[in-house]
This record gives C-alpha cells, structure tokens and sequence, in this order.
C-alpha cells in the first residue's frame, strides 16, 4: 500500500500539512503564505508535499533554528511557493523563472541536477534597530557566513534588511551573498562574496562586532 502525501484537496487534508512540525520551533503552515496567491487567487500548495516537507525540515533544521537559537525570532516573510504561483509572479511581481527557483522557492521540485532545496525570505528581528541605525546589512550577512554552515546561498533586500536564505543539497554548492542594498563599506551593491572573490575565506568577525555587542547590551 503506497502511503505517500498527495497534494491535498480538501481543507482538512491542508490543515494535516500546515501541521507537519518541520523542526522545534517550524510548521509548514507559516512556509505557506504568499501575497501572490492571496492577491491572484491561486492556492500555494505542493505538488509533491512529501519533497517539500524533506526540503523544508532541512531549511529549518539546518539554517534557520540555528540561527535563531543565536540571533531570536525569526520572521518569515514568504518562502514556499507552487510552481503556479511562481510563474505569475515572474516579471509582474519580479519572481525568478520556475527553472531557476527549483530548489530554492519553490521546495517541491528538483534542480536541474537533480538535488532538492529550499529557500525561505525571513528577517532577523533583534537585528532591526542596528540596521536602522547604520543602515549595514553586511553585519548580520558576515556573521551569518561564519556562523551558520548549513546555509547555501543569501540575498539581501532594504525593507529591514529582509533577506532570502536557502539550504541546497549539494554539500559543495558554492556559497554567495548578494545584495539589491548598498554596502556601506563599498557603496556598491551586486555581491559581498562569491567563490571567486578574495573574501570568500577567513574570518569577518570585524564586520559584525559591533552588532553582537549591541546584541549582548
């Protein structure tokens, strides 16, 4: 007999997913949000529930509750979507292409190469009141660099310094941090680091110092 989750249909059956317990502090119902769907009508449900809540546990387990056992709340901003919701998202509401978020934003499909992912938009709340102080978002990106090994890739975006985090499969994905919010440092925006920059190695810890230590006060 073949137990695997379908996609659910009912709200019953949604309700049995949005319970699914990612890891301590996680469920998958608050991965489930997405304005797009609430706007545009379309449900923001997996195709596939069970590569999606494997996916999804790995983000949480691995990325985010290490992060916020160290930082606080987290709050999630969006992070699932279905393959549906994504493509009406691509240019109107400035969605990547369906190919391009597989493993990423959208955990219920494969890469390309075949390894699951998942990406998830959050923001780190006790680093408010740094960032609106000094407007460097490089702090909490430097300090999650060395501190955080689960993580693959992140994108840093204005509005409270909100960034995408993702966890990837491919223990030798190669890990960047990228930025639509000027460096304060360089005045610049693009990467902060990619495999083939000089800062890809060594500690950082003089970028977030200051942070953690308003962080202890």
């Amino acid at each position: 007999m073949n137990n695997a989750m379908r996609k659910p249909e009912t709200v019953k059956a949604l309700e049995e997913l949005g319970r699914v317990q990612l890891s301590k502090s996680f469920f998958m119902r608050e991965f489930l949000y997405s304005e797009i769907s609430q706007i545009e009508g379309i449900p923001n449900i997996p195709d596939d529930p069970e590569l999606a809540i494997a996916a999804g546990k790995n983000l949480c387990e691995n990325v985010l509750e290490p992060l916020q056992d160290a930082l606080g709340r987290i709050s999630i901003r969006s992070a699932y979507r279905s393959c549906e919701v994504n493509a009406k998202g691509v240019g109107r509401y400035n969605c990547a292409s369906n190919e391009s978020n597989y493993a990423a934003h959208i955990w219920d499909r494969r890469d390309k190469n075949g390894y699951m992912g998942a990406t998830a938009c959050i923001i780190v709340t006790s680093f408010i009141p740094y960032y609106e102080r000094t407007k460097d978002w490089t702090a909490l990106a430097w300090w999650i660099y060395d501190q955080i090994k689960g993580y693959a890739e992140m994108q840093f975006f204005p509005k409270y310094a909100a960034f995408n985090i993702r966890w990837h499969e491919d223990p030798n994905y190669p890990k960047s941090i990228y930025s639509y919010v000027e460096n304060p440092h360089t005045k610049s925006r693009g990467y902060l680091t990619n495999k083939n920059m000089d800062n890809f190695t060594g500690s950082h810890a003089k970028f977030y110092q200051d942070f953690i230590r308003d962080l202890k006060k």
